[in-house]
């Protein structure tokens, strides 16, 4: 690989980056906790994607792929990013500063995307996983309700200040009753730092299926995506398809 070093807006050079590759600059970062950050990237060329597909970012020779939380219609690309102390390149990513550069590739890629057969897309998600939900629900929404498509957003995380798209995905329900369906959940709801939790409680796999039954989604129209912990996808992998529930996955890549 050849490599290059580019100076970023802060006057410091930038970690090693692939010159063959497009550069992503940071623009906007935004904390969620200590361990989870929301950042938009503007990219140096035009940047095609579906909703629902992945980007690779890279530094130091390092490359990762991540899920897209932005529409294509939006101007920049928006990352859902958990740190991880002893991952390779959450902790780069973690101590950029406005204008330093990330390499990306030039081309998206996934097959997790909305399948326009289908009317019903129950979408399963934990915390930083709810990336390709947001997108496919920003852009159908964009492109206006003709098409008659339902979203189911059962989003799970441990604790309740890991929900940065709460607040979004409840606004579209009110907005949009009968188009968007938001169950956010917290596992663990005897913790103190859920005090103030009075929503729905549980694994979003071990309420899955009740919300299948409560929402009477018929099989022959419905979609089932789980993006997110690989032991939830596991689990709803092992139950839903087995039941006749058309199932598409996501796992998270190596941090």
């Amino acid at each position: 690989m050849v490599e290059t070093t580019i100076t970023g807006q802060s006057g410091k050079p930038d970690l090693t980056l692939n010159p063959s590759f497009p550069t992503a600059t940071l623009v906007e970062r935004k904390d969620v906790t200590e361990d989870l950050m929301v950042i938009k990237l503007e990219v140096s060329e035009e940047f095609n994607f579906k909703p629902g597909q992945y980007c690779t970012l890279g530094l130091d020779k390092i490359e990762r792929a991540y899920s897209i939380v932005s529409a294509p219609y939006e101007k920049y690309l928006e990352i859902f990013v958990e740190l991880v102390p002893d991952g390779e390149l959450t902790p780069k990513m973690f101590a950029m500063k406005i204008g330093e550069k990330m390499s990306i590739r030039p081309r998206a890629k996934g097959l997790f995307v909305l399948d326009p057969k289908r009317h019903h897309h129950f979408q399963l998600a934990t915390v930083t996983g709810v990336a390709p939900s947001v997108s496919m629900v920003r852009q159908y929404l964009h492109d206006g309700l003709d098409n008659g498509h339902v979203f189911y957003i059962m989003y799970g995380a441990s604790y309740l200040d890991e929900f940065h798209y709460d607040k979004e995905f409840a606004e579209l329900a009110a907005k949009y009753p009968d188009t968007v369906k938001f169950v956010p959940t917290v596992s663990r709801p005897t913790e103190e730092r859920n005090a103030a939790w009075q929503g729905v409680t549980g694994r979003v796999n071990t309420i899955a299926e009740e919300y299948l039954a409560k929402f009477d989604l018929p099989k022959d129209d419905t979609k089932v995506y789980a993006c997110g912990h690989p032991g939830m996808i596991e689990d709803m992998k092992e139950k839903l398809p087995p039941q006749g529930w058309d199932f598409v996955e996501e796992r998270f890549w190596k941090p």
